[in-house]
Protein backbone atom coordinates (compact mmCIF):
# COMPACT_ATOMS: atom_id res chain seq x y z
CA UNK A 1 0.00 0.00 0.00
CA UNK A 2 1.43 3.45 -1.12
CA UNK A 3 1.76 6.52 1.13
CA UNK A 4 -0.87 7.92 -0.77
CA UNK A 5 -3.27 5.52 -0.13
CA UNK A 6 -3.15 5.12 3.77
CA UNK A 7 -5.74 7.36 5.67
CA UNK A 8 -3.97 10.11 7.46
CA UNK A 9 -3.62 10.02 11.24
CA UNK A 10 -3.70 13.19 12.98
CA UNK A 11 -2.41 14.13 17.03
CA UNK A 12 -5.88 15.56 17.49
CA UNK A 13 -9.00 13.73 17.83
CA UNK A 14 -12.60 14.68 15.74
CA UNK A 15 -13.75 16.03 19.49
CA UNK A 16 -10.51 18.27 19.75
CA UNK A 17 -10.74 19.92 16.24
CA UNK A 18 -14.70 20.88 16.67
CA UNK A 19 -13.52 23.03 19.59
CA UNK A 20 -10.98 23.97 17.71
CA UNK A 21 -13.04 25.06 15.07
CA UNK A 22 -16.14 26.46 17.82
CA UNK A 23 -13.41 28.49 19.61
CA UNK A 24 -12.85 30.00 16.46
CA UNK A 25 -16.79 30.11 15.17
CA UNK A 26 -19.36 29.61 17.89
CA UNK A 27 -21.86 30.78 15.52
CA UNK A 28 -20.36 27.96 12.72
CA UNK A 29 -23.28 25.32 10.84
CA UNK A 30 -22.87 21.79 11.54
CA UNK A 31 -22.52 21.29 7.37
CA UNK A 32 -19.20 24.39 8.11
CA UNK A 33 -17.95 22.04 11.15
CA UNK A 34 -18.30 18.56 8.81
CA UNK A 35 -16.18 20.26 5.99
CA UNK A 36 -13.39 22.31 8.47
CA UNK A 37 -13.29 19.07 10.37
CA UNK A 38 -13.11 16.52 7.64
CA UNK A 39 -16.70 14.11 8.79
CA UNK A 40 -19.63 13.70 7.79
CA UNK A 41 -22.99 15.97 9.59
CA UNK A 42 -23.62 13.06 11.39
CA UNK A 43 -20.54 12.48 13.16
CA UNK A 44 -20.69 16.29 13.82
CA UNK A 45 -23.88 15.72 15.45
CA UNK A 46 -23.00 13.18 17.40
CA UNK A 47 -19.93 14.45 18.99
CA UNK A 48 -21.80 17.73 19.79
CA UNK A 49 -24.22 16.32 21.97
CA UNK A 50 -21.64 14.33 23.49
CA UNK A 51 -19.54 17.48 24.53
CA UNK A 52 -22.83 19.19 25.26
CA UNK A 53 -24.10 16.23 27.61
CA UNK A 54 -20.35 16.29 29.48
CA UNK A 55 -20.64 20.21 30.23
CA UNK A 56 -17.53 21.18 27.30
CA UNK A 57 -20.14 22.97 25.43
CA UNK A 58 -23.11 25.13 25.90
CA UNK A 59 -25.61 25.55 23.30
CA UNK A 60 -28.07 28.51 22.89
CA UNK A 61 -30.53 28.58 20.01
CA UNK A 62 -30.45 32.48 18.35
CA UNK A 63 -33.19 32.70 15.51
CA UNK A 64 -32.82 29.65 13.92
CA UNK A 65 -28.82 29.52 13.90
CA UNK A 66 -27.01 27.51 17.59
CA UNK A 67 -24.57 29.38 18.92
CA UNK A 68 -21.99 27.36 21.25
CA UNK A 69 -19.96 28.76 23.85
CA UNK A 70 -16.81 26.33 24.88
CA UNK A 71 -16.63 25.84 28.78
CA UNK A 72 -12.76 26.82 28.94
CA UNK A 73 -12.67 26.29 33.11
CA UNK A 74 -13.68 22.10 32.17
CA UNK A 75 -10.73 20.04 32.63
CA UNK A 76 -9.11 17.39 30.39
CA UNK A 77 -10.27 13.76 30.98
CA UNK A 78 -7.35 11.61 30.36
CA UNK A 79 -5.16 11.08 33.91
CA UNK A 80 -2.18 12.34 31.91
CA UNK A 81 -3.70 15.55 31.14
CA UNK A 82 -5.09 15.85 34.54
CA UNK A 83 -4.71 19.42 36.11
CA UNK A 84 -5.05 20.97 32.81
CA UNK A 85 -8.13 22.60 31.56
CA UNK A 86 -9.92 23.68 27.85
CA UNK A 87 -8.61 27.22 27.99
CA UNK A 88 -4.67 25.93 28.16
CA UNK A 89 -5.00 23.72 25.22
CA UNK A 90 -7.34 26.04 22.83
CA UNK A 91 -4.80 28.62 23.68
CA UNK A 92 -1.67 26.51 22.22
CA UNK A 93 -4.07 25.62 19.21
CA UNK A 94 -5.33 29.59 18.57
Amino acid sequence: MSTDQKRPWTYLTNHTHLLVVLSRDPDARIRDMAERVGITQRAVQRILGELIDAGVLLVEKRGRRNHYSVNLDHHLRHPLEQGHDLRELLSILG
